[in-house]
């Protein structure tokens, strides 16, 4: 376990300049290189879970510099936790690519990579520098997997992706800058120590920093109003890569609670939970406008992007009661929804591409291939995103109104939940019986067949919907290891002792 926790960093960043430089021509080798990499970094991250699950916080400090002032990797049960959720995903994309989908561009593969290390970076980083390091990875990747196979609206909207997440890191930049200027530590341990003993004189200036921080965390999570970016974005990006990023406002979820819990705790003082004030309100509103979007969609990309934006506010409606219940209910969501809008971006291509004439449109058009069989892949999808029992999507959003009993707005949130769940059901339904079972006036008896073969497709959205059956009925077992995620991060002296305890070197 020495040096495993550098793995999902290093291995991704091999890939991606080996394949840079000898794959491009090649793409039967590039396709094999690739999902190679996927499966052992998928092994390697549940190594990392299996080892975190005795509850030990390791740490890697590169070139043995010693915290806080080298680079420092940190694997907890959160950080395998999201680790091995990111390799699932990518290799179910990856095997949906292999049937041919990779080959409209000569660079998908080593971009592919390249996203995944920016990716696993921002999961295992201790300082708040190589985060946005990590994120400026995420964001070069992103942009060129987004305008894969052309197209003027997807260059339009990755245009208008880059320019919102340059934004974002300028503002970075400065958060960063006023958080060092005051407690002069950028690592998350260190800083989780200093925060408490600055002087009630720079408590402003800690504020705006931790606050603009937090900005910058709600941009990358699409939260309310800082979402517009998002719909557009996935609705246009190629459905795969869409279903990749399905896991990116996730990232913005994590720094959300791995800063709040660690620097911003009860320990922080008159700072104590500064987030909370503004996090539920614009949580509960990201809902209702997401689902009021999927009502809206007239595409089906659009309606599942809607979607994540809605999954984002429950997702954060837990975050923000910032109890280990809550977060541990969270944890379980946020696994079971990206499963779900990972299979249904898949479902999405799929659609597209038996339906020449009108893509992803919710409108009725000609019989298309395989319908009964897609049907029945997006209505499991759809149950797990609109949270139907009995699949995870039901338990999550069930242990998420019971983590609430105790809060004031308790009925507010329940109703909020139950309401959307209704508007997202009623969405879906509309978007199931438009696409798969009826037909327009000029439909055709024969099915329109697609260009090639969807076996791997099918594969890959049947392996991610085994995944969150699998999350489902081992909800018991998952939750005993989610649960003690939660704990974990409302101790934060465990983490703090791992990182500066460590002398510099790797554990």
């Amino acid at each position: 376990m020495t040096h495993l926790a550098i793995l999902p960093i290093l291995l991704p960043a091999i890939v991606a300049a080996l394949l840079a430089l000898a794959g491009r021509r090649d793409l039967v080798l590039a396709r094999t290189i690739s999902l190679a990499s996927a499966a052992v970094l998928l092994l390697v991250a549940i190594a990392l879970v299996v080892g975190a699950s005795d509850g030990m916080i390791r740490t890697y400090a590169l070139g043995d510099w010693p915290a806080p002032f080298g680079i420092v990797l940190v694997v907890d049960r959160l950080a395998a936790l999201m680790l091995t959720l990111t390799a699932g995903l990518a290799l179910a994309v990856l095997l949906h690519c292999a049937n041919g989908w990779d080959a409209r561009g000569r660079h998908f593969h080593a971009l592919f990579q390249f996203q995944l290390m920016g990716l696993n970076g921002a999961f295992l980083t201790g300082d708040f520098f190589n985060l946005f390091v990590f994120f400026e990875i995420l964001l070069i990747a992103s942009y060129g997997l987004m305008v894969h196979g052309g197209g003027a609206e997807r260059v339009r909207a990755g245009l208008q992706y880059v320019v919102v997440n340059l934004v974002g890191s300028t503002l970075f930049l400065f958060a960063v800058g006023l958080l060092y200027g005051v407690t002069g530590t950028l690592n998350m341990a260190d800083l989780a120590l200093k925060v408490p003993a600055v002087p009630p004189a720079d408590h402003g200036v800690l504020r705006s920093g931790a606050l603009l921080l937090l900005f910058v965390f709600a941009l990358k999570a699409a939260l309310v109003p800082l979402h517009l970016w998002l719909p557009g974005t996935y609705a246009n990006a190629p459905a795969p890569v869409a279903a990749l990023f399905a896991v990116l406002t996730k990232v913005g979820a994590y720094a959300i609670v791995r800063l709040s819990t660690l620097a911003f705790g009860d320990a922080a003082g008159e700072l104590a939970w500064l987030v909370t004030p503004w996090l539920m309100p614009a949580a509960m509103l990201t809902l209702t406008l997401g689902m009021f979007g999927v009502l809206a969609a007239r595409r089906l990309a659009g309606m599942i992007s809607f979607a994540v934006v809605g999954s984002v506010g429950t997702l954060l409606i837990a975050v923000a009661l910032f109890t280990p219940q809550a977060i541990a209910a969270a944890l379980y969501y946020l696994v079971q929804s990206t499963l779900a809008a990972g299979a249904l971006f898949l479902v999405v291509d799929l659609v597209g591409e038996r339906r020449p004439a009108l893509g992803d449109l919710l409108a009725p058009g000609p019989r298309i291939a395989q319908a009964a069989l897609l049907g029945s892949l997006f209505l499991v999808a759809a149950i797990a995103m609109t949270g139907l029992p009995p699949l995870a999507g039901f338990v999550g959003k069930l242990l998420i109104l019971d983590a609430t009993r105790d809060a004031f707005n308790r009925s507010w949130i329940w109703s909020l939940l139950l309401t959307t769940s209704l508007l997202a059901i009623v969405g879906f339904a509309r978007a199931g019986s438009v696409l798969f079972w009826k037909g327009g006036e000029s439909a055709q008896n024969a099915a329109v067949q697609p260009a090639r073969a969807a076996v791997l497709p099918l594969i890959a959205i049947g392996l991610l919907l085994a995944a969150n059956i699998a999350w489902t009925l081992g909800a018991g077992q998952v939750l005993g290891y989610l649960d003690a995620a939660a704990i974990q991060l409302f101790a934060p002296a465990g983490y703090i002792d791992a990182v500066l305890g460590a002398e510099g070197g790797n554990e």
